[in-house]
């Protein structure tokens, strides 16, 4: 039986246990295998699924089981891992610009970044991995490269690392908010305020934990505004530029929606009225500025108004 140091991969084919540190008490056990064998997410739910993980001696029956401390966890490695991510060049991928450290993309509204639940094919990074086949050394393998997303109906600007130097240092530079992320946004109802900023913790809504939701127990997050123009007809609307301080799952339109001025098109967050038909979220990710991870460069990009939100504009009138 192998004993499983935390934070390095582990071979396929060995059995680990681990006895749970106190740093990691309270935590879901499938964070914590994660930790401990360096495996993506889905490789850890393919494990608990397939009865490979134990907790006490026992096979663990769900991977949002919370483990305390000192626990004996014990992780049978497949020694055939779940299937990896296949590159797709029917993917077309919109390229801004790209050097041996940094692809920044286009992306379009209805384009999944990433599989997930009911996206398995026809992903943004599948179509990266036929273009730039070093992406699946980077970061996690279910996601390789990417150190932000796009929801699937938002359009626009997209940075993605190509080594995990520079993965890393983008990371970082989210987190200091050292890049910074504006989107155009088109919101329901009258905004009175030239500026303001939404600052309120995000959770999984208790009601549908597919929604996420200001919450109390939730992760701090934060929302800056500027309103660019206000319109009267067929509906008040407001016009915004948002700058995310925090990237939470949903950031801008929860925030927005807690306020009382959902996004137009956004279904989800009561946004897709008649007034304005829109196959989509009106929101687009059109300016990105990021320090180059090797030069130190400052970079500036920037995306127009997709043709579909530039029609919506032209149907808005008169201003106020």
């Amino acid at each position: 039986m192998g004993s499983g140091a935390l934070g390095g991969p582990a071979p396929a084919g060995e059995q680990l246990s681990v006895v749970v540190p106190p740093a990691l008490a309270g935590d879901r056990v499938d964070r914590v295998v994660a930790t401990v064998t360096g495996l993506s997410r889905s490789q850890v739910a393919h494990l608990v699924t397939s009865g490979a993980v134990r907790l006490g001696g026992r096979p663990v029956g769900a991977p949002s089981r919370k483990v305390a401390e000192g626990e004996v966890l014990e992780v049978v490695l497949s020694p055939t891992p779940a299937p990896g991510l296949q590159p797709d060049p029917s993917v077309e991928v919109e390229v801004v610009h790209a050097d041996a450290a940094l692809v920044v993309l286009e992306k379009p509204a209805g384009m999944v970044v990433h599989p997930g639940a009911g996206h398995h094919t026809g992903t943004l990074v599948q179509g990266l991995l036929a273009r730039f086949p070093d992406l699946a050394g980077v970061g996690d393998p279910d996601r390789p490269g990417i150190v932000h997303r796009l929801d699937r109906m938002t359009s626009g600007l997209l940075a993605v690392a190509r080594t995990e130097e520079a993965r890393a240092s983008l990371a970082a530079q989210l987190s200091s908010r050292r890049a910074a992320r504006s989107y155009l946004a088109l919101a329901w109802g009258r905004m009175e305020a030239e500026a303001g900023v939404v600052e309120a913790p995000i959770g999984r809504s208790e009601r549908d934990r597919t929604r996420m939701a200001v919450a109390a127990g939730g992760r701090p997050a934060r929302t800056s505004y500027e309103v660019r123009r206000r319109f009267a007809s067929p509906a008040p609307t407001t016009y915004l530029e948002c700058q995310l301080q925090t990237g939470r799952t949903h950031q801008i339109r929860v925030h927005l929606a807690a306020i009382g001025h959902p996004l137009v098109g956004d279904e989800r967050y009561g946004g897709a009225r008649p007034a304005l038909p829109l196959g989509r979220t009106f929101l687009h990710a059109y300016a990105l500025e990021l320090d180059h991870p090797v030069s130190g460069e400052r970079l500036a990009f920037t995306s127009k108004l997709p043709a579909e939100l530039e029609a919506v504009l032209a149907r808005l009138g008169p201003e106020q």
